[in-house]
This record gives structure tokens, sequence and C-alpha cells, in this order.
């Protein structure tokens, strides 16, 4: 199998558990009145925030802030070829994640944990899947799989951590987040392969 169609189906697959996640966390947030293991994962994950834990994972919620990922998308298109062959693609996931995650959060309203404000899906998981996803596929020499994953889990982690979201709302947000630049991803490569067959 090519590189570029094994590049496509496993962009396929993540778009599907991805998108499939993120409607399964909205359908639980929304019909029950809470979701299973939420709190308890909060609550064990709270138990772990001594002062140095915390002072860690306040450093890692910038990897899902806009102070960080605004200059880092622009230095990603200044510096990756491929990122700029197809750079309307990327921009538009950048433009494109965090206005799905605010129409979401008034679709659904459920409030953060100790806020009234919006939680779920959490932005900031939301943004570094979405970020971090579309560097992954950029950089194909990044391997294995599962260690890319790392900074979005740990950012997801940091939210809940720093008592700003439940864990659902972390997940919901990795899980939109990997959706939305695999379908990137997918548009992409789908202008590679025109350009080829031209």
């Amino acid at each position: 199998m090519a590189l570029s169609s094994l590049r496509r189906s496993s962009s396929r697959w993540v778009l599907l558990a991805g998108a499939g996640g993120f409607l399964a966390l909205t359908l639980a947030v929304t019909t029950l009145a809470s979701v299973p293991g939420d709190a308890a994962v909060r609550e064990a994950l709270l138990a772990l925030a001594s002062p140095p834990v915390l002072a860690a994972m306040r450093v890692i919620n910038y990897a899902g802030s806009w102070q960080l990922l605004l200059p880092a998308s622009l230095l990603l298109l200044l510096a990756g070829r491929r990122a700029r062959e197809r750079w309307y693609v990327w921009v538009g996931l950048m433009i494109v994640a965090p206005a799905t995650e605010g129409i979401v959060k008034m679709l659904v309203g459920r409030p953060r944990p100790e806020a009234a404000s919006m939680g779920f899906p959490s932005g900031h998981a939301t943004a570094a899947a979405a970020f971090f996803g579309a560097v992954f596929y950029l950089a194909e020499s990044l391997r294995p799989p599962a260690r890319r994953l790392v900074i979005i889990v740990l950012v997801a982690t940091a939210r809940v951590m720093l008592r700003a979201h439940w864990p659902s709302d972390a997940l919901a947000g990795i899980a939109l987040g990997l959706a939305l630049a695999s379908g990137a991803a997918l548009a992409a490569g789908l202008g590679t392969c025109r350009e080829t067959r031209a």
C-alpha cells in the first residue's frame, strides 16, 4: 500500500473514531444527569495535584491556548513546505476548531465543575488536538503514533487538574479536535490526488 493511501486510510479511521467518540460523549452529557466515572476520575486527578504538579500543569495548559497556538500555526506555515502547499486547509482548521467548539458549548450548555460558564467541550483540548493533529499529519517522521498523543492528553489532563473542566469535557475536546484535524488532512490529501492525476 502506498504511503499516501495508508495516510488517507489512517486519517479516515481517526476521523470516524473522533467523530464517534465526540457524538457519544455529547449524547451522554445531554441525556444523563452525570457521565459515569466523571466525578471519580476528576477526584483521582485532583488528588494528584500537588503544588509542583499544578505548576507543571499550568505550563502545559499553554499548549492549548491561542497565545501559543496562533504563533505556532504561523510558524508551521512558514517553516513547513507541506503546510504551505495547502495553507488554506490548515488556516481553515484553526478557525473552524474554536468556532465549532464555541457553537457546541452554547448548544449543549453544560456548566464547568466549579463555574457557571459553559465547559463542554474543552476549548484548550480541542485546539491542542486540532493543532497537534495537523502537525502529526504534516510531519511524517513523527513515530510511533502513541507517543504523538502525549501532548494532547497532557493538555486535557491539565484542564481537569486546574479545575476548569470535567474529564468528559476534555475527552470530547480531544475527540472533536482530532476529528477536525483528520478531516483537514483528508481535504489536503484530496487536493494532492487531483494534482497528481492532472
